[in-house]
């Protein structure tokens, strides 16, 4: 169904892009054949449902033909337009409402770019070499290379030590890109840090983060009717699209990354006091805001505190002890009893 559709826009585009007199609808679906054979079938089965009432069954077939192919048409003509396609409705000395698309209209202007923006292209096309949308990105340069990027500039050319990449492993990656593109609702199975078993989520996906090495999506989680972000580590199973719309409005800028830093603990606004091993725990020492020797091996921290540190001290596993709050500590414990019974 999605090819014959997009066929059928092709089609239609070509028709108003070729024609130099605007096209009546009547026109249009004379010389669009997916126009002509889906008049067949409605007016096939229009008369089919009439035939008990002979006299009727042909004028009922014609008009619920006509107007199947109104809706098509109209649904067409929008999703081109949406595409980009600027389709123009010119009336005639007779009153008859034609279509047609100039070239001049769509048209893009001439691409100059600089030394400094080739390359800064060159360096965003590099960093997705390792995810699903290296082939989108070479394409795309290519492109521009036709339609007049410098020759002398090679855009893939190293401009310094340090080359970023972005690691897509997850397979839940382009399910979710997809469906934040189009507006999709998913659902998907999540293992919360502090869960044995996933739970079940509902979600109208907002946008998609890198943060630190990981993925993060933002969206809106319908069974909690409140915006949440999950980190797609914790995806298991695949991501299944749901056909109804969004309920819930997408903001004007999706904050994933603050959103992320602040369940992290990189917002914290309180002080913990933990043991850390002498040796252990390096990441742990350059936030903490004091530092104690105890001996036998032991230091002592005083570090941040904010929401999701507990998740991140389990990871240091027996090197942490957790001296206060007495809340975190708990967590802690629970979260550890969890990872131990799962």
């Amino acid at each position: 169904m999605a090819i014959a559709k997009a066929e059928r826009l092709m089609n239609l585009a070509l028709c108003l892009l070729g024609t130099r007199r605007p096209l009546s609808k009547r026109e249009l679906r004379e010389s669009i054949e997916a126009y002509v054979e889906a008049s067949g079938r409605d007016r096939g089965a229009a008369s089919g449902r009439d035939r008990g009432a002979a006299s009727g069954s042909e004028k009922s077939g014609v008009a619920a033909s006509d107007d199947s192919f109104n809706r098509m048409f109209e649904r067409d003509k929008d999703d081109l337009r949406e595409l980009g396609l600027v389709i123009e409705t010119v009336e005639s000395l007779d009153g008859e409402v034609g279509y047609l698309a100039r070239r001049d209209s769509n048209r893009l202007p001439p691409i100059t770019l600089d030394a400094e923006e080739a390359a800064a292209l060159g360096l965003a096309a590099k960093v997705w070499q390792q995810a699903r949308l290296a082939g989108a990105a070479s394409g795309a340069l290519q492109k521009l290379r036709a339609a007049g990027l410098p020759e002398d500039v090679d855009p893939y050319e190293a401009h310094g030590a340090l080359e970023p990449r972005i690691p897509v492993h997850e397979a839940a990656f382009e399910p979710l890109m997809l469906a934040c593109r189009d507006r999709r609702p998913v659902v998907f199975d999540y293992r919360k840090a502090n869960a044995a078993q996933p739970g079940t989520r509902h979600v109208e996906p907002w946008a998609l983060e890198c943060w630190r090495g990981h993925w993060y999506l933002a969206g809106f989680d319908r069974d909690r009717g409140a915006e949440r972000v999950f980190r797609l580590s914790r995806i298991t199973g695949r991501v299944r699209s749901r056909g109804s719309g969004f309920t819930a409005p997408v903001p004007d800028v999706v904050t994933v990354r603050e959103t992320v830093a602040s369940w992290a603990g990189e917002s914290a606004d309180r002080s913990a006091r933990i043991r850390l091993r002498a040796d252990a725990g390096y990441p742990l020492r350059a936030k903490a805001t004091a530092v104690r020797e105890l001996g036998d091996g032991w230091d002592e921290l005083d570090i941040p505190y904010g929401h999701g540190l507990d998740a991140w001290l389990v990871e240091f596993g027996p090197d942490v002890v957790v001296l206060e709050p007495a809340e975190l500590r708990a967590d802690v414990l629970d979260r550890l009893r969890a990872v131990a019974g799962g």
